[in-house]
């Protein structure tokens, strides 16, 4: 399904992303109809919108569009992106006026596996933001994987950790959870794990990591994520700690769409 404002998406409209690449979104993970963190997401995109277009999102809005991607039964991922077709590398300061772009695809039927990745020193330009523009984040993540790891870790130039390509980091020490602070996305699933569970964050610098016993990924997609390698680090791949976030994210209550 690829919908712009609730209409079959033309192949225009989708030129004009492509080529202009000026935007944000969020992605969904809906089951049953129903969505973890819903009003973080739509938080998240009313702030984008304001920050990249200077313009109002309506949330009441978004969420019809977004119903009509979601089943009532089932899991579904479903991705909302913002962005201006009337836009382009010319006309990027003109008056905007955001169009709302709704695609949905199945969703993973399986946990995913733990990730093994390399730390590379790198900031993106507005963290804050979920962007579409990815050029340097999947170019990063593609040299990565063709040098045999799962994805990168970003850091800072001073070796302060930061997160994922598409991801949060957090690190188990001494059973407790700590988040990386920082220049960083603050996803869902990290900011909906903090409230329930209330861990810190703090400056974790690379060079720290022996002293930590378990690391985790999370994602809105993919939810609590085990970490095994960074770089030459390795960690385990079942952890308490781990395995008791994971279980909280599981029976955090959900809001239908």
């Amino acid at each position: 399904m690829i919908e712009l404002d609730g209409e079959p998406a033309g192949s225009e409209a989708l030129a004009a992303l492509a080529l202009t690449n000026y935007g944000h979104f969020t992605t969904l993970l809906v089951e049953d109809g129903r969505v973890r963190g819903l009003d973080l997401h739509l938080e998240r995109l009313i702030r984008d919108c304001r920050t990249l277009f200077d313009a109002a999102l309506d949330p009441g809005r978004v969420r019809a569009l977004a119903r009509r991607a979601a089943p009532e039964r089932g899991r579904r991922t479903v991705r909302i992106t913002v962005f201006d077709p009337a836009l382009n590398l010319g006309s990027i300061g003109a008056q905007a006026r955001p169009r709302v772009l709704v695609t949905a695809r199945p969703a993973p039927g399986t946990e995913p596996g733990p990730l093994r990745v390399r730390s590379v020193v790198h900031r993106r330009d507005l963290p804050e933001v979920k962007s579409v523009g990815l050029c340097p984040t999947l170019r990063l993540r593609r040299r990565a994987q063709r040098e045999g790891y799962d994805d990168v870790l970003f850091t800072g130039s001073d070796g302060q950790i930061l997160e994922g390509g598409t991801w949060n980091i957090g690190l188990v020490r001494d059973g407790q959870v700590v988040w990386p602070g920082g220049d960083v996305l603050a996803g869902t699933t990290r900011t909906l794990l903090r409230r329930a569970a209330g861990d810190p964050t703090a400056l974790v610098d690379l060079s720290e990591l022996d002293s930590y016993e378990a690391v985790f990924a999370t994602n809105a997609a993919t939810g609590v994520r085990p970490v095994t390698g960074i770089d030459d680090r390795e960690f385990p791949a079942a952890h308490p700690t781990v395995t008791r976030l994971a279980e909280i994210h599981r029976a955090l209550p959900s809001t239908p769409l």
